[in-house]
């Protein structure tokens, strides 16, 4: 179970995206501290063209992004550009409204850190992260001895999405039982300048689920996907992927603007 550590000597392991110097939260070093409000709160994503994913997501996110499988262990993940260091929903610091914001990108500065000598998992805050203050902060961090309701919130919504994690991993490996991921390329071909096509170029590589190695399972196998809810989010993520022309849209976009300036 996720709680603040009262000891400062824990052994804390593990590199996640987002966090530069994460540190188990706790009063000693913590108890003065807090967040601030900031002028670009989510800078610390515009660099990452993706996020991952739960498979409660899903639903959520296929309305916005490709979402799609990567590597060996078939990771869902939110495409949210095309070109590496640049995150297309991301301005000036802030995330475009009309888009779902993943639980990964929601749930900073704090994050769960495993600890393998106590084997559990700790909640920890990146230090480095603009909004986290000792000075005067809006929503502190502790209550006397106490852990805030504003931490206390967080706690909570980092066990659930442990809870979340977890469960996508265990659909993962359903899903790669039943055979069901194929690897997949997205290209991409603009026109030169004289209205020529260009040469046509691979932007993605990914991992997909087909309609067809759907079809391909026995009767029992679709009634127990669509039982746990797992067809339901092979659905969402066939749909999602017709979002890689609003990435394409909006790369050329911005490129032009590039051009333009």
């Amino acid at each position: 179970m996720a709680k603040a550590p009262k000891e400062n000597d824990v052994s804390v392991t593990g590199n996640v995206m987002f966090y530069n110097n994460p540190k188990p939260l706790n009063k000693d070093a913590h108890g003065k501290s807090g967040v601030k409000p900031v002028d670009k709160p989510f800078e610390f994503m515009a660099k990452n063209h993706f996020v991952p994913l739960t498979a409660q997501e899903f639903g959520a996110a296929a309305a916005s992004y490709p979402v799609v499988f990567a590597g060996d262990e078939r990771n869902p993940i939110a495409i949210m550009g095309i070109r590496t260091g640049e995150n297309l929903f991301v301005s000036e610091g802030q995330f475009a409204q009309d888009y779902y914001l993943p639980a990964f990108a929601r749930r900073y500065p704090f994050v769960l850190a495993n600890d393998p000598d106590n084997q559990r998992f700790v909640v920890c805050v990146d230090e480095e992260a603009e909004c986290v203050t000792n000075k005067k902060p809006e929503k502190k961090f502790f209550d006397g001895d106490q852990a805030s309701a504003f931490t206390q919130e967080a706690f909570q919504f980092l066990q659930n999405f442990e809870r979340d994690r977890q469960s996508t991993q265990n659909m993962i490996a359903r899903f790669k039982e039943l055979d069901l991921f194929e690897m997949k390329d997205m290209h991409f071909q603009g026109q030169n300048p004289d209205g020529s096509p260009s040469e046509r170029q691979k932007i993605a590589e990914y991992f997909a689920i087909t309609e067809e190695r759907l079809k391909a399972l026995p009767i029992e196998t679709i009634k127990e996907l669509n039982d746990n809810g797992m067809l339901a989010v092979a659905h969402a993520h066939m749909i999602s992927l017709g979002n890689w022309q609003r990435l394409v849209n909006m790369t050329l976009r911005r490129a032009a603007e590039e051009a333009a300036s």
